[in-house]
């Protein structure tokens, strides 16, 4: 074996590496830029919507101030939705029953996800339940303490 050919042996080894170090650093520090970023936050469709902001006038376009007349009201308002009287049912109507839920429940005021939480209810609690929205989804449930409230339908079961 001659001396050169062990020296383009050698070369070209040494330039194998260097590719292959060089190629890996590009790669990890690829990768590493990439998970360092945020994803965009994403946006669902119960999200509320952001709040507008009013653009500030320019001096250019307003000379004097200007006076914006009131906004009439709509013909046909809305309706408030109308209060439910607080009356206390009376301890015979309902049925007994057991959380099933091994996480527990979580008691709402109103039988939505987005209403304010009252309180929440272990596995295996017992609770009476007053009635049962008409597409099953929530029940309206009193606590032992008194409370009532807002549960997800189908957590629990019936004791009597």
């Amino acid at each position: 074996m001659s001396w050169y050919g062990l020296a383009k042996f050698v070369t070209g080894f040494l330039l194998a590496i260097a590719l292959l170090f060089l190629a890996g650093a590009a790669t990890a520090r690829y990768v590493m830029s990439r998970l360092s970023e945020l994803p965009p936050r994403p946006v669902f469709a119960n999200d509320p919507k952001p709040k507008a902001t009013n653009p500030t006038p320019t001096p250019a376009t307003t000379t004097s101030p200007a006076v914006t007349p009131p906004t009439p009201a709509a013909a046909n308002p809305t309706p408030p939705p109308a209060a439910t009287p607080a009356t206390t049912p009376s301890p015979t109507e309902g049925y007994t029953a057991r959380v099933n839920e091994p996480i527990g429940l979580i008691v709402r005021e109103k039988p939505s996800r987005d209403s304010a939480e009252l309180g929440g209810v272990a596995y295996d609690q017992t609770l009476t339940v007053l009635e049962t929205s008409p597409d099953g989804g929530w029940q309206r449930v009193r606590l032992a303490d008194g409370t009532e409230g807002w549960v997800r339908g189908g957590n629990t079961d019936r004791i009597n």
